[in-house]
């Protein structure tokens, strides 16, 4: 058997959205937002894989797929010059973390949106979206005007929701995904 790389490519929407009139992000009674600290990194890291190691985006950036490359994933994140802590939440919920988004801001002054993940068990209880919207708050207050981020075409059920907020799609997206197959030699 021969080892044959070959590469599958993932349709990713790049959206855009005005941060001028957004809703106050409204959670449940038992769920807490819990602020950007250095002692939260693995937890953020388990967030991010339990959120996607299952989901189409494990296949597109393999290390949501892995425990320890949301780990890497992680470092790699905060270490970036455009870091910024007041875009990045964790979500406590009655059992403990559930949810992570995190934030970057970009060269041009445009915060991007990183990640924003939901244990699958808490979904379709609007945590993403106040979620979403506390991290939006957080490039506000950062005095950022514009934000963005990337979505894989599959994931209807966050295209919808970030439409709902005022994404739009500004650009279409190719990610190639290399992958190895095992090919009988001839």
């Amino acid at each position: 058997m021969a080892t044959v790389t070959s590469v599958s490519y993932f349709k990713r929407y790049k959206m855009e959205m005005e941060l001028h009139s957004m809703p106050s992000p409204r959670l449940p009674d038992e769920f807490a937002f819990v602020a950007w600290s250095c002692e939260l990194l693995g937890a953020h890291a388990d967030m991010l894989f339990g959120s996607f190691h299952q989901e189409i985006d494990a296949q597109v950036f393999p290390s949501l797929g892995d425990r320890q490359g949301a780990l890497c994933l992680m470092i790699e994140m905060t270490r970036k010059r455009g870091f910024l802590p007041e875009a990045t939440w964790l979500l406590l919920g009655p059992l403990g973390p559930c949810g992570t988004v995190q934030g970057l801001c970009e060269r041009d002054g445009v915060g991007a949106i990183q990640n924003l993940g939901i244990l699958p068990g808490w979904r379709g209880r609007g945590l993403g979206e106040a979620l979403l919207l506390q991290a939006l708050h957080g490039f506000r207050q950062a005095g950022l005007r514009r934000a963005l981020l990337e979505v894989t075409a599959q994931n209807e059920v966050a295209i919808r929701l970030y439409r709902r907020l005022g994404f739009r799609r500004s650009k279409t997206l190719y990610k190639a995904v290399p992958y190895q197959v095992l090919s009988p030699e001839f």
